[in-house]
Protein backbone atom coordinates (compact mmCIF):
# COMPACT_ATOMS: atom_id res chain seq x y z
CA UNK A 1 0.00 0.00 0.00
CA UNK A 2 2.84 2.40 0.90
CA UNK A 3 4.57 1.77 -2.44
CA UNK A 4 1.30 2.37 -4.31
CA UNK A 5 0.79 5.71 -2.52
CA UNK A 6 4.34 6.77 -3.37
CA UNK A 7 3.78 5.76 -7.00
CA UNK A 8 0.55 7.75 -7.22
CA UNK A 9 2.23 10.77 -5.62
CA UNK A 10 5.10 10.61 -8.11
CA UNK A 11 2.73 10.40 -11.04
CA UNK A 12 0.67 13.34 -9.80
CA UNK A 13 3.84 15.41 -9.36
CA UNK A 14 4.86 14.40 -12.88
CA UNK A 15 1.45 15.56 -14.10
CA UNK A 16 1.81 18.90 -12.36
CA UNK A 17 5.38 19.32 -13.63
CA UNK A 18 4.38 18.80 -17.24
CA UNK A 19 1.44 21.16 -16.76
CA UNK A 20 3.84 23.84 -15.50
CA UNK A 21 6.06 23.25 -18.53
CA UNK A 22 2.98 23.75 -20.72
CA UNK A 23 2.40 27.14 -19.09
CA UNK A 24 6.00 28.13 -19.68
CA UNK A 25 5.90 27.09 -23.34
CA UNK A 26 2.68 28.97 -23.93
CA UNK A 27 4.66 32.20 -24.00
CA UNK A 28 6.89 30.99 -26.81
CA UNK A 29 6.11 32.09 -30.34
CA UNK A 30 7.52 28.87 -31.73
CA UNK A 31 6.79 25.42 -30.35
CA UNK A 32 9.38 22.72 -30.75
CA UNK A 33 7.69 19.34 -30.51
CA UNK A 34 10.89 17.72 -29.22
CA UNK A 35 10.54 19.73 -26.00
CA UNK A 36 7.45 17.75 -24.99
CA UNK A 37 7.58 14.78 -22.67
CA UNK A 38 6.60 12.07 -25.14
CA UNK A 39 6.96 9.15 -22.78
CA UNK A 40 3.72 7.24 -23.23
CA UNK A 41 2.08 6.64 -19.86
CA UNK A 42 0.47 3.23 -19.44
CA UNK A 43 -3.29 2.97 -18.82
CA UNK A 44 -2.48 1.85 -15.29
CA UNK A 45 -0.44 5.02 -14.70
CA UNK A 46 -3.23 7.18 -16.13
CA UNK A 47 -5.78 5.44 -13.92
CA UNK A 48 -3.65 6.03 -10.83
CA UNK A 49 -3.58 9.75 -11.62
CA UNK A 50 -7.36 9.71 -12.07
CA UNK A 51 -7.74 7.79 -8.79
CA UNK A 52 -5.59 10.29 -6.93
CA UNK A 53 -7.72 13.17 -8.21
CA UNK A 54 -10.95 11.41 -7.24
CA UNK A 55 -9.67 10.55 -3.79
CA UNK A 56 -8.55 14.15 -3.20
CA UNK A 57 -11.38 16.09 -4.85
CA UNK A 58 -14.13 13.57 -5.65
CA UNK A 59 -13.87 14.37 -9.37
CA UNK A 60 -11.61 14.16 -12.39
CA UNK A 61 -11.58 16.65 -15.28
CA UNK A 62 -9.36 16.21 -18.33
CA UNK A 63 -8.74 19.96 -18.43
CA UNK A 64 -6.74 19.59 -15.21
CA UNK A 65 -4.56 16.80 -16.60
CA UNK A 66 -1.12 17.45 -17.99
CA UNK A 67 -0.48 17.41 -21.72
CA UNK A 68 1.35 14.11 -21.32
CA UNK A 69 -1.63 12.50 -19.57
CA UNK A 70 -4.06 13.85 -22.17
CA UNK A 71 -1.91 12.64 -25.05
CA UNK A 72 -1.31 9.22 -23.47
CA UNK A 73 -5.03 8.72 -22.83
CA UNK A 74 -5.88 9.64 -26.41
CA UNK A 75 -3.21 7.24 -27.68
CA UNK A 76 -4.85 4.45 -25.69
CA UNK A 77 -8.25 5.55 -27.01
CA UNK A 78 -7.78 5.05 -30.77
CA UNK A 79 -6.25 8.55 -31.14
CA UNK A 80 -9.70 10.09 -31.27
CA UNK A 81 -10.16 13.44 -29.56
CA UNK A 82 -13.32 15.44 -28.82
CA UNK A 83 -13.04 19.19 -29.21
CA UNK A 84 -15.60 21.56 -27.77
CA UNK A 85 -15.20 24.89 -29.53
CA UNK A 86 -16.63 28.40 -29.20
CA UNK A 87 -15.65 31.96 -28.45
CA UNK A 88 -16.37 31.41 -24.73
CA UNK A 89 -17.47 28.68 -22.33
CA UNK A 90 -21.06 29.78 -22.93
CA UNK A 91 -20.72 29.49 -26.71
CA UNK A 92 -21.61 25.80 -27.01
CA UNK A 93 -24.80 25.85 -29.10
CA UNK A 94 -24.22 25.91 -32.83
CA UNK A 95 -27.42 27.83 -33.66
CA UNK A 96 -26.29 30.67 -31.39
CA UNK A 97 -22.78 30.89 -32.88
CA UNK A 98 -22.27 33.30 -35.75
CA UNK A 99 -18.84 32.05 -36.76
CA UNK A 100 -18.80 28.36 -35.78
CA UNK A 101 -17.92 27.17 -39.29
CA UNK A 102 -14.97 29.54 -39.44
CA UNK A 103 -13.72 28.35 -36.05
CA UNK A 104 -13.98 24.71 -37.14
CA UNK A 105 -12.10 25.46 -40.36
CA UNK A 106 -9.29 27.11 -38.38
CA UNK A 107 -9.09 24.22 -35.92
CA UNK A 108 -8.99 21.63 -38.70
CA UNK A 109 -6.33 23.64 -40.50
CA UNK A 110 -4.19 23.62 -37.36
CA UNK A 111 -4.56 19.86 -37.02
CA UNK A 112 -3.92 18.97 -40.66
CA UNK A 113 -0.90 21.26 -40.91
CA UNK A 114 0.75 19.77 -37.84
CA UNK A 115 -0.34 16.18 -38.49
CA UNK A 116 0.50 16.37 -42.22
CA UNK A 117 -2.84 14.79 -43.11
CA UNK A 118 -6.09 15.57 -44.89
CA UNK A 119 -9.36 16.81 -43.45
CA UNK A 120 -11.06 13.63 -44.71
CA UNK A 121 -8.78 11.52 -42.53
CA UNK A 122 -8.91 13.95 -39.60
CA UNK A 123 -12.56 14.83 -39.06
CA UNK A 124 -14.63 11.93 -37.70
CA UNK A 125 -17.77 13.76 -36.62
CA UNK A 126 -19.25 17.26 -36.58
CA UNK A 127 -22.30 17.79 -34.38
CA UNK A 128 -25.26 19.64 -35.87
CA UNK A 129 -26.61 20.97 -32.56
CA UNK A 130 -23.62 21.58 -30.29
CA UNK A 131 -20.20 23.08 -30.97
CA UNK A 132 -18.42 19.73 -30.94
CA UNK A 133 -16.18 17.90 -33.39
CA UNK A 134 -14.33 14.60 -33.12
CA UNK A 135 -10.93 14.32 -34.77
CA UNK A 136 -7.95 12.01 -35.06
CA UNK A 137 -4.82 13.36 -33.38
CA UNK A 138 -1.52 11.52 -33.01
CA UNK A 139 1.01 14.28 -32.28
CA UNK A 140 1.35 15.70 -28.77
CA UNK A 141 2.19 19.08 -30.26
CA UNK A 142 -1.23 19.18 -31.93
CA UNK A 143 -2.91 18.78 -28.56
CA UNK A 144 -0.77 21.58 -27.19
CA UNK A 145 -1.81 23.88 -30.03
CA UNK A 146 -5.47 23.00 -29.54
CA UNK A 147 -5.34 23.59 -25.80
CA UNK A 148 -3.89 27.01 -26.40
CA UNK A 149 -6.39 28.01 -29.07
CA UNK A 150 -8.69 30.69 -27.60
CA UNK A 151 -11.65 29.25 -29.51
CA UNK A 152 -11.27 25.76 -28.03
CA UNK A 153 -13.36 25.21 -24.90
CA UNK A 154 -11.99 21.76 -24.14
CA UNK A 155 -9.94 18.92 -25.61
CA UNK A 156 -10.60 15.42 -24.32
CA UNK A 157 -9.73 11.82 -25.24
CA UNK A 158 -12.96 10.54 -26.75
CA UNK A 159 -12.53 6.79 -26.30
CA UNK A 160 -10.32 6.24 -23.24
CA UNK A 161 -11.92 3.51 -21.13
CA UNK A 162 -10.91 3.65 -17.50
CA UNK A 163 -12.59 0.41 -16.44
CA UNK A 164 -10.81 -1.62 -19.14
CA UNK A 165 -7.59 -1.10 -17.21
CA UNK A 166 -8.90 -0.78 -13.65
CA UNK A 167 -7.67 -3.30 -11.11
CA UNK A 168 -11.29 -4.14 -10.39
CA UNK A 169 -14.59 -3.35 -12.04
CA UNK A 170 -15.69 -1.92 -8.71
CA UNK A 171 -13.38 1.01 -9.42
CA UNK A 172 -15.32 1.99 -12.53
CA UNK A 173 -17.63 4.28 -10.62
CA UNK A 174 -20.65 2.07 -10.87
CA UNK A 175 -19.77 -1.18 -9.16
CA UNK A 176 -20.07 -3.02 -12.46
CA UNK A 177 -22.26 -2.67 -15.50
CA UNK A 178 -25.56 -2.40 -13.59
CA UNK A 179 -27.11 -4.95 -15.95
CA UNK A 180 -29.29 -7.88 -14.98
CA UNK A 181 -32.28 -9.86 -16.21
CA UNK A 182 -33.39 -11.38 -12.93
CA UNK A 183 -36.98 -12.18 -12.02
CA UNK A 184 -37.82 -12.60 -8.33
CA UNK A 185 -41.00 -13.39 -6.45
CA UNK A 186 -41.81 -10.51 -4.11
CA UNK A 187 -42.13 -10.99 -0.36
CA UNK A 188 -45.73 -10.17 0.62
CA UNK A 189 -44.63 -7.65 3.25
CA UNK A 190 -42.82 -5.63 0.55
CA UNK A 191 -45.97 -4.43 -1.19
CA UNK A 192 -49.64 -3.55 -0.76
CA UNK A 193 -52.26 -4.41 -3.38
CA UNK A 194 -54.57 -1.64 -4.58
CA UNK A 195 -57.27 -1.46 -7.24
CA UNK A 196 -57.37 -2.70 -9.92
CA UNK A 197 -54.81 -5.23 -8.68
CA UNK A 198 -51.48 -3.40 -8.82
CA UNK A 199 -48.76 -3.81 -6.20
CA UNK A 200 -47.54 -0.65 -4.43
CA UNK A 201 -43.85 -0.96 -3.42
CA UNK A 202 -43.20 -0.70 0.33
CA UNK A 203 -40.98 2.37 0.00
CA UNK A 204 -43.68 4.43 -1.73
CA UNK A 205 -45.33 4.77 1.69
CA UNK A 206 -42.16 6.32 3.15
CA UNK A 207 -42.77 9.22 0.77
CA UNK A 208 -46.60 9.28 0.98
CA UNK A 209 -46.85 8.60 -2.75
CA UNK A 210 -50.14 6.61 -2.54
CA UNK A 211 -51.73 9.52 -0.63
CA UNK A 212 -50.51 11.94 -3.30
CA UNK A 213 -52.34 9.92 -5.99
CA UNK A 214 -55.64 11.28 -4.69
CA UNK A 215 -54.62 14.64 -6.16
CA UNK A 216 -52.22 13.79 -8.99
CA UNK A 217 -51.19 10.78 -11.05
CA UNK A 218 -48.80 12.51 -13.45
CA UNK A 219 -51.31 12.99 -16.26
CA UNK A 220 -50.22 15.43 -18.96
CA UNK A 221 -46.54 15.34 -18.00
CA UNK A 222 -43.88 13.66 -20.14
CA UNK A 223 -40.83 12.08 -18.50
CA UNK A 224 -37.76 11.39 -20.61
CA UNK A 225 -35.58 8.52 -19.37
CA UNK A 226 -32.01 8.25 -20.64
CA UNK A 227 -30.74 4.76 -19.95
CA UNK A 228 -30.28 1.39 -21.67
CA UNK A 229 -33.74 1.26 -23.24
CA UNK A 230 -36.93 -0.69 -22.53
CA UNK A 231 -37.45 -4.44 -22.67
CA UNK A 232 -39.36 -5.64 -25.74
CA UNK A 233 -40.70 -8.43 -23.51
CA UNK A 234 -42.44 -6.13 -21.00
CA UNK A 235 -45.82 -5.13 -22.46
CA UNK A 236 -46.70 -2.83 -19.54
CA UNK A 237 -44.01 -0.52 -20.91
CA UNK A 238 -45.22 -1.02 -24.45
CA UNK A 239 -48.54 -2.18 -25.89
CA UNK A 240 -50.19 -2.33 -22.44
CA UNK A 241 -48.86 1.02 -21.22
CA UNK A 242 -52.47 2.13 -20.71
CA UNK A 243 -53.49 -0.95 -18.73
CA UNK A 244 -55.76 -0.81 -15.66
CA UNK A 245 -56.17 2.64 -14.11
CA UNK A 246 -53.63 4.18 -16.50
CA UNK A 247 -55.12 5.73 -19.61
CA UNK A 248 -54.78 8.43 -22.25
CA UNK A 249 -51.00 8.49 -22.28
CA UNK A 250 -48.23 7.71 -24.73
CA UNK A 251 -44.92 5.86 -24.77
CA UNK A 252 -42.16 6.55 -27.30
CA UNK A 253 -38.84 4.76 -27.65
CA UNK A 254 -35.65 5.96 -29.33
CA UNK A 255 -32.11 4.68 -29.72
CA UNK A 256 -28.96 6.81 -29.90
CA UNK A 257 -26.38 4.17 -28.93
CA UNK A 258 -24.18 2.75 -31.67
CA UNK A 259 -22.93 -0.72 -30.73
CA UNK A 260 -19.83 -0.85 -32.87
CA UNK A 261 -16.07 -0.92 -32.50
CA UNK A 262 -15.89 1.31 -35.56
CA UNK A 263 -15.66 4.92 -34.42
CA UNK A 264 -17.18 6.25 -37.62
CA UNK A 265 -20.23 3.96 -37.46
CA UNK A 266 -23.54 5.80 -37.13
CA UNK A 267 -26.23 3.10 -37.18
CA UNK A 268 -27.76 2.55 -33.75
CA UNK A 269 -28.76 -0.85 -32.42
CA UNK A 270 -32.32 0.31 -31.78
CA UNK A 271 -34.33 1.17 -28.66
CA UNK A 272 -34.69 -2.24 -27.04
CA UNK A 273 -33.04 -2.76 -23.66
CA UNK A 274 -30.19 -5.28 -23.80
CA UNK A 275 -29.10 -4.69 -20.22
CA UNK A 276 -32.18 -4.63 -18.00
CA UNK A 277 -31.33 -1.44 -16.13
CA UNK A 278 -33.36 0.89 -18.33
CA UNK A 279 -36.45 -1.28 -17.98
CA UNK A 280 -36.28 -0.96 -14.20
CA UNK A 281 -35.92 2.82 -14.37
CA UNK A 282 -38.80 3.42 -16.76
CA UNK A 283 -40.97 1.05 -14.73
CA UNK A 284 -40.19 2.83 -11.47
CA UNK A 285 -41.20 6.19 -12.90
CA UNK A 286 -44.15 5.30 -15.13
CA UNK A 287 -45.36 1.67 -14.92
CA UNK A 288 -49.17 1.54 -15.17
CA UNK A 289 -51.50 1.03 -12.25
CA UNK A 290 -52.21 -2.35 -13.74
CA UNK A 291 -54.68 -5.17 -13.24
CA UNK A 292 -52.02 -7.86 -13.58
CA UNK A 293 -50.76 -7.95 -9.99
CA UNK A 294 -47.47 -6.23 -10.83
CA UNK A 295 -45.68 -3.18 -9.33
CA UNK A 296 -47.00 0.26 -10.22
CA UNK A 297 -44.82 3.27 -11.07
CA UNK A 298 -44.82 6.60 -9.23
CA UNK A 299 -46.40 8.66 -12.04
CA UNK A 300 -48.66 5.99 -13.49
CA UNK A 301 -50.48 8.36 -15.81
CA UNK A 302 -47.44 10.25 -17.11
CA UNK A 303 -46.20 9.92 -20.68
CA UNK A 304 -42.84 8.23 -21.28
CA UNK A 305 -40.06 8.85 -23.76
CA UNK A 306 -37.24 6.32 -23.43
CA UNK A 307 -33.79 6.64 -24.96
CA UNK A 308 -31.42 3.72 -25.29
CA UNK A 309 -28.23 5.78 -25.06
CA UNK A 310 -25.74 3.35 -23.55
CA UNK A 311 -24.92 -0.34 -23.25
CA UNK A 312 -24.77 -0.13 -19.45
CA UNK A 313 -24.67 2.36 -16.59
CA UNK A 314 -20.94 3.13 -16.64
CA UNK A 315 -20.52 5.84 -19.27
CA UNK A 316 -17.32 4.83 -20.99
CA UNK A 317 -16.38 4.83 -24.63
CA UNK A 318 -16.98 7.06 -27.61
CA UNK A 319 -20.36 5.72 -28.67
CA UNK A 320 -21.82 5.83 -25.15
CA UNK A 321 -20.69 9.43 -24.65
CA UNK A 322 -22.20 10.37 -27.99
CA UNK A 323 -25.37 8.41 -27.33
CA UNK A 324 -26.03 10.20 -24.05
CA UNK A 325 -25.21 13.61 -25.54
CA UNK A 326 -27.64 13.02 -28.41
CA UNK A 327 -30.34 11.82 -26.00
CA UNK A 328 -30.07 15.05 -24.01
CA UNK A 329 -30.27 17.20 -27.11
CA UNK A 330 -33.16 15.13 -28.45
CA UNK A 331 -35.14 15.50 -25.23
CA UNK A 332 -34.13 19.14 -24.99
CA UNK A 333 -35.67 19.77 -28.40
CA UNK A 334 -38.90 17.99 -27.50
CA UNK A 335 -41.32 20.64 -26.22
CA UNK A 336 -43.51 17.99 -24.59
CA UNK A 337 -40.78 16.84 -22.22
CA UNK A 338 -40.64 18.50 -18.82
CA UNK A 339 -38.56 16.04 -16.81
CA UNK A 340 -35.42 14.05 -17.66
CA UNK A 341 -34.19 11.17 -15.51
CA UNK A 342 -30.78 9.54 -15.97
CA UNK A 343 -29.42 6.87 -13.66
CA UNK A 344 -26.00 6.46 -15.27
CA UNK A 345 -22.67 8.23 -14.88
CA UNK A 346 -18.98 8.15 -13.98
CA UNK A 347 -16.50 10.04 -11.82
CA UNK A 348 -14.76 11.37 -14.94
CA UNK A 349 -16.27 14.52 -16.43
CA UNK A 350 -17.23 14.18 -20.12
CA UNK A 351 -17.31 17.47 -22.03
CA UNK A 352 -19.83 16.51 -24.69
CA UNK A 353 -22.27 15.26 -22.04
CA UNK A 354 -21.75 18.49 -20.09
CA UNK A 355 -22.79 20.35 -23.25
CA UNK A 356 -25.80 18.08 -23.73
CA UNK A 357 -26.97 18.55 -20.14
CA UNK A 358 -26.57 22.32 -20.37
CA UNK A 359 -28.49 22.34 -23.66
CA UNK A 360 -31.46 20.45 -22.18
CA UNK A 361 -31.36 22.57 -19.04
CA UNK A 362 -31.41 25.70 -21.21
CA UNK A 363 -34.64 24.39 -22.73
CA UNK A 364 -36.30 24.40 -19.30
CA UNK A 365 -36.02 20.68 -18.49
CA UNK A 366 -35.84 19.51 -14.87
CA UNK A 367 -32.99 16.99 -14.88
CA UNK A 368 -32.55 14.30 -12.20
CA UNK A 369 -29.32 12.27 -12.11
CA UNK A 370 -28.19 9.38 -9.92
CA UNK A 371 -25.72 10.45 -7.26
CA UNK A 372 -23.80 7.20 -7.48
CA UNK A 373 -24.11 3.49 -6.78
CA UNK A 374 -21.22 1.12 -6.13
CA UNK A 375 -19.78 -1.27 -3.58
CA UNK A 376 -17.97 -0.43 -0.36
CA UNK A 377 -14.70 -0.54 -2.33
CA UNK A 378 -15.56 2.83 -3.85
CA UNK A 379 -17.30 4.30 -0.81
CA UNK A 380 -14.73 7.12 -0.87
CA UNK A 381 -16.36 8.43 -4.06
CA UNK A 382 -18.95 11.13 -3.48
CA UNK A 383 -21.50 12.40 -5.99
CA UNK A 384 -20.67 11.23 -9.51
CA UNK A 385 -20.87 12.93 -12.91
CA UNK A 386 -23.15 14.36 -14.23
CA UNK A 387 -25.09 14.52 -10.94
CA UNK A 388 -22.45 16.87 -9.55
CA UNK A 389 -23.30 19.49 -12.20
CA UNK A 390 -25.27 22.56 -11.02
CA UNK A 391 -27.74 22.00 -13.88
CA UNK A 392 -28.81 18.63 -12.48
CA UNK A 393 -30.63 17.43 -9.35
CA UNK A 394 -28.67 14.68 -7.58
CA UNK A 395 -30.49 11.84 -5.82
CA UNK A 396 -29.33 8.93 -3.68
CA UNK A 397 -30.85 6.08 -1.68
CA UNK A 398 -30.95 5.60 2.08
CA UNK A 399 -31.87 2.81 4.46
CA UNK A 400 -35.24 2.43 6.14
CA UNK A 401 -35.48 3.80 9.67
CA UNK A 402 -34.85 6.98 11.61
CA UNK A 403 -32.16 9.38 10.47
CA UNK A 404 -30.09 9.18 7.31
CA UNK A 405 -27.89 6.20 6.53
CA UNK A 406 -27.03 5.70 2.90
CA UNK A 407 -28.00 2.36 1.45
CA UNK A 408 -25.27 -0.27 1.22
CA UNK A 409 -24.37 0.57 -2.37
CA UNK A 410 -25.23 4.28 -2.46
CA UNK A 411 -23.08 7.41 -2.49
CA UNK A 412 -23.54 10.66 -0.58
CA UNK A 413 -21.95 14.08 -0.76
CA UNK A 414 -22.22 17.83 -0.73
CA UNK A 415 -23.91 18.08 -4.15
CA UNK A 416 -26.70 15.67 -3.19
CA UNK A 417 -30.19 17.19 -3.35
CA UNK A 418 -32.70 14.50 -2.34
CA UNK A 419 -32.93 11.00 -0.90
CA UNK A 420 -35.32 8.10 -1.36
CA UNK A 421 -35.73 5.18 1.06
CA UNK A 422 -34.34 2.23 -0.89
CA UNK A 423 -33.34 -0.52 1.54
CA UNK A 424 -35.31 -2.34 4.22
CA UNK A 425 -33.75 -2.31 7.66
CA UNK A 426 -34.55 -5.90 8.60
CA UNK A 427 -34.18 -7.79 5.32
CA UNK A 428 -32.08 -5.51 3.11
CA UNK A 429 -34.70 -5.85 0.36
CA UNK A 430 -34.83 -3.03 -2.16
CA UNK A 431 -37.73 -1.70 -4.27
CA UNK A 432 -40.15 -3.98 -6.13
CA UNK A 433 -40.26 -3.22 -9.88
CA UNK A 434 -41.41 -4.80 -13.11
CA UNK A 435 -39.02 -7.43 -14.38
CA UNK A 436 -37.48 -7.45 -17.83
CA UNK A 437 -39.86 -10.31 -18.57
CA UNK A 438 -43.64 -10.30 -18.99
CA UNK A 439 -45.73 -10.92 -15.85
CA UNK A 440 -42.63 -11.09 -13.64
CA UNK A 441 -41.21 -8.93 -10.86
CA UNK A 442 -37.82 -8.05 -9.42
CA UNK A 443 -36.05 -6.05 -6.70
CA UNK A 444 -33.81 -3.14 -7.74
CA UNK A 445 -32.32 -0.37 -5.59
CA UNK A 446 -29.48 2.09 -5.27
CA UNK A 447 -29.36 5.70 -6.37
CA UNK A 448 -30.65 4.59 -9.78
CA UNK A 449 -34.15 3.69 -8.61
CA UNK A 450 -34.06 6.60 -6.15
CA UNK A 451 -33.56 8.95 -9.11
CA UNK A 452 -36.40 7.48 -11.17
CA UNK A 453 -38.65 7.64 -8.10
CA UNK A 454 -37.89 11.34 -7.59
CA UNK A 455 -38.51 12.07 -11.26
CA UNK A 456 -41.92 10.44 -10.83
CA UNK A 457 -42.71 12.58 -7.79
CA UNK A 458 -41.75 15.69 -9.75
CA UNK A 459 -44.21 14.60 -12.45
CA UNK A 460 -46.98 14.42 -9.84
CA UNK A 461 -46.20 17.99 -8.78
CA UNK A 462 -46.01 19.34 -12.32
CA UNK A 463 -49.23 17.55 -13.30
CA UNK A 464 -51.00 19.21 -10.36
CA UNK A 465 -49.55 22.59 -11.37
CA UNK A 466 -49.21 22.50 -15.19
CA UNK A 467 -48.45 26.24 -15.55
CA UNK A 468 -45.48 26.11 -13.18
CA UNK A 469 -41.87 26.57 -14.25
CA UNK A 470 -39.04 24.18 -13.48
CA UNK A 471 -37.89 26.45 -10.65
CA UNK A 472 -41.32 26.42 -9.03
CA UNK A 473 -41.53 22.62 -9.17
CA UNK A 474 -38.05 22.23 -7.71
CA UNK A 475 -38.78 24.71 -4.94
CA UNK A 476 -41.96 22.80 -4.05
CA UNK A 477 -40.00 19.56 -3.84
CA UNK A 478 -37.45 21.20 -1.54
CA UNK A 479 -40.10 22.73 0.73
CA UNK A 480 -41.83 19.34 0.97
CA UNK A 481 -38.70 17.54 2.12
CA UNK A 482 -37.70 16.43 5.60
CA UNK A 483 -34.58 18.60 5.98
CA UNK A 484 -36.01 21.85 4.62
CA UNK A 485 -34.92 24.63 5.08
CA UNK A 486 -31.58 23.26 6.33
CA UNK A 487 -29.66 21.36 3.69
CA UNK A 488 -27.69 18.38 5.00
CA UNK A 489 -24.03 18.24 3.99
CA UNK A 490 -24.37 14.68 2.65
CA UNK A 491 -28.06 14.14 1.92
CA UNK A 492 -29.33 17.53 0.79
CA UNK A 493 -33.00 18.22 1.51
CA UNK A 494 -33.63 14.56 2.32
CA UNK A 495 -36.85 12.62 1.73
CA UNK A 496 -39.67 14.25 -0.23
CA UNK A 497 -43.20 13.99 1.15
CA UNK A 498 -45.14 13.53 -2.10
CA UNK A 499 -48.52 14.18 -0.47
CA UNK A 500 -47.30 17.53 0.82
CA UNK A 501 -45.71 18.33 -2.54
CA UNK A 502 -49.05 18.09 -4.38
CA UNK A 503 -50.98 20.23 -1.88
Amino acid sequence: MKNKILKITALVLLSFTVACNDDFEEGNNQVNGTDFNKELLSPQQINEIIDASVENTGQFHWENASLQVLWSASQHGSNIVTIGYGTSKEDYIKANSTNSDKIVATILNTITENEKGSIEKTLIYKDEVLNIIDVIVTDQKTLYLLRNNKNVRYVEPADYRYSNYAQTNQRSGGGGSGCGFEATTLVSSDYTTITPGAKVPWNFYNHNIPTAWAKSTGAGVTIGVIDTGVSPSQSLLGSNFNNGASSGRTVQKFGTYVDSALLWATTTDGFNDQCGHGTSMTATATAPRNNKGLPVGVAYNANLISYRASANVVLEGYHEHKGVQNAFTGLGNNSNVKIISMSMGHFISIGRIVDGVRYAHGKGKLIFCAGGTSTSFTSFVGVIFPAWMPETVAVTGIKEGAGYTKCSICHSGAQMDFTVVMERKATGNTAPVLSYYENMTDYVGGSSVATATTAGIAALVWSKNPSWTRAQVLTKLQKSSSNYPTRDSKFGYGNINAALAVQ
